[in-house]
């Protein structure tokens, strides 16, 4: 009996948290303030005005991800050619801070990057210019990476913790060097891991509210702010639908293509 009935909680929770909210967010996105159809909420997405919000945003995630990956990388392979106890220590280090609440470590950023903060304090004590780096479009770019480091190098540092060390071996047998190794053996079939690790770096930061609006201090908004501004300022639930839609198909694409290069080894998704 528990096997048979075992998914049903499953299933209903994905019904009251997945499915229900996804069809109301659609209903909102193709009706009007007097329930009629309409597709205007989708045209609005149009305008130059939004346009350049969702730019903004894809500009952002893009940047976030591509340093995420230049810093990452190297790190997850740096994880797997240490000594073992130094492994662990790393990488518990890459996953303390992700314990902490995520509002929690994005305030402390405000600490270390405001006029008074650590940084300016440090400029200070060394009698250098101090610099002013909240409500900066830098400032929320090392925000993003550092929050979604971990999401680019843990699933790279597993599939090159899964390669066959007998395969290296056996390049080394055959007189391939280091950089040999590395470009035609580690990097390609590491790839899945990249992959996925893009993929887990890039929708949360395209999607991220929070960070520009706590650092960004709403000088730079992107399209999470302009969704949460749509239903809790304006109170215009359809338009606000309308982008949610547009933001979930664009997630839904990124997945697709994400499964379509990443298989199991590397994470996939779905």
């Amino acid at each position: 009996m528990l096997k048979k009935y075992g998914g049903v909680p499953y299933i209903i929770w994905t019904i009251i948290f997945i499915i229900l909210p996804i069809l109301i967010i659609t209903y909102y996105s193709v009706t009007m303030n007097d329930g009629s159809f309409t597709l205007s909420n989708f045209k609005s997405f149009f305008e130059p005005r939004t346009l350049k919000v969702v730019g903004r945003s894809l500009f952002t995630a893009f940047i976030t991800t591509v340093v995420c990956l230049g810093v990452g990388y190297p790190l997850a392979f740096l994880m797997n050619r240490v000594k073992p106890s130094t492994e662990k220590i790393l990488v518990v280090m890459l996953i303390l801070p992700m314990w902490m609440n995520f509002l929690l470590r994005t305030y402390a950023w405000q600490a270390i990057l405001g006029k008074n903060g650590v940084i300016n304090s440090i400029l200070s004590f060394l009698h250098l210019p101090t610099q002013s780096l909240m409500f900066t479009k830098t400032a929320v770019i090392m925000v993003m990476v550092y929050n979604f480091l971990p999401f680019m190098v843990l699933p790279i540092y597993t599939v090159i913790k899964k390669i066959d060390n007998g395969v290296i071996e056996a390049a080394e047998d055959l007189g391939a060097n280091n950089y040999n190794i590395f470009a035609k053996i580690i990097f390609p079939l590491s790839l899945p891991g990249v992959v996925s690790g893009i993929s887990m770096t890039f929708l949360p930061a395209v999607s991220s509210f929070v960070i520009p609006d706590l650092i960004g201090g709403g000088k730079y908004n992107m399209i999470g702010n302009l969704i949460e501004k749509q239903f809790l300022l304006m109170s215009n639930w359809h338009f606000g639908a309308a982008l949610s839609m547009v933001l979930v198909m664009m997630i839904l694409v990124s997945v697709y293509f994400t499964n379509r290069y990443a298989d199991d080894d590397g994470g996939q998704l779905w």
